[in-house]
């Protein structure tokens, strides 16, 4: 297991998010991503390594330039608009009946690319966010060039951002970026299977149209959790896209074997598609010890779940979705990736 980690995540800090009247310091923190990587080299995981620098335009092969553009600029916009609040957030978001205009305001532009207030932007954001990605690229460059597994310490997360749309503490979709990366290196197809709690709607977004990406997400039924409006079992894709979005919604409480027969149903699928390699979106906020979910479960079962989809036979790149139970993160994902390169 190749593992690709950058510490510039740090610079993206001093996050707020809402808790019911007021603001708290996000789960979404440094935390997460610094006891991974303590694991991982208590357990002597593998090789790991910085990741390499690319082109923006590897980033608008899933994102608009609009939107890259906002992302790049909003923090001196911000700034330059007088304001003072240490994070920059819409208060006003693009519904039914309202225009999707870039405005030249700041608060407009921040509304118009985001789906929720959960993706604040602060001073160090745009280094963590683009850096977040290239992890993602430099794994996905390290799978299709060495048949090898590669894991994508990423943060922030990405899974929730869409072609233009921020949200879900997610800024750019880094399993979709490996996913397109890999594409554009020759592979014919690729599947992305989302096992983190949450359905994984801008992954689902993005290549909701298409055919040569499978996406498949097992995650707690959007009836009753985040985000809600996507995620529903009828969501099988448009156009030449329709059969090869797949959703596996779960109710609340969900233990490891119940979910185990939804994944192994989940494994079927991506084996009829035949892909030759793998991207799992990797989240650990499943975890019965989590702050922010419902599911049970434990960490001895991120092994087998790392062991299941190993049995596909085909190289894996694991990308670190979310997972905010700070204590556990690093010990879950040990056991998930050695799962996933077995004995």
């Amino acid at each position: 297991m190749i593992t690709v980690f950058s510490t510039d995540h740090e610079l993206h800090c001093g996050l707020l998010e809402a808790s019911g009247d007021r603001y708290r310091a996000s789960l979404e923190c440094a935390e997460r991503a610094i006891n991974v990587i303590a694991a991982l080299q208590d357990a002597g995981l593998g090789d790991m390594r910085g990741p390499a620098a690319f082109d923006i335009r590897k980033l608008t092969r899933v994102h608009s330039h609009e939107y890259v553009d906002f992302l790049q600029n909003a923090w001196p916009e911000w700034q330059q608009a007088g304001m003072t609040a240490s994070n920059a957030r819409a208060q006003t978001f693009v519904c039914a009946g309202l225009r999707a205009k870039d405005t030249r305001s700041i608060q407009g532009r921040l509304g118009r690319y985001a789906f929720d207030d959960s993706a604040p932007i602060v001073a160090g954001s745009w280094q963590a966010i683009r850096r977040s990605a290239e992890i993602a690229l430099t794994a996905a460059d390290i799978v299709k060039s060495t048949r090898k597994n590669a894991f994508a310490l990423c943060r922030p997360p990405g899974h929730h951002a869409s072609r233009d749309c921020a949200g879900g503490y997610c800024y750019l979709n880094n399993s979709a970026i490996a996913a397109q990366a890999m594409i554009d290196a020759g592979l014919d197809r690729i599947a992305v299977l989302d096992v983190d709690y949450h359905h994984g709607n801008g992954t689902q977004s993005i290549f909701y149209e298409r055919n040569d990406v499978l996406t498949v997400s097992l995650h707690a039924d959007p009836e009753d959790e985040y985000p809600y409006f996507l995620g529903y079992s009828d969501e099988a894709g448009e156009r030449k896209g329709h059969g090869f979005n797949i959703n596996y919604p779960l109710p609340l409480g969900t233990v490891w074997k119940e979910y185990r027969k939804a994944l192994g149903d989940a494994l079927d699928n991506i084996r009829r598609f035949s892909s030759p390699a793998i991207v799992v979106a990797l989240g650990l906020d499943t975890f019965a010890g989590d702050p922010m979910t419902r599911f049970g479960i434990e960490t001895g079962d991120y092994l087998e779940m790392g062991s299941d989809i190993r049995s596909l036979g085909i190289p894996v790149l694991t990308v670190l979705e979310g997972g905010y139970a700070v204590d556990a993160i690093g010990r879950n994902a040990v056991a998930f990736l050695r799962g996933v390169d077995g004995p």
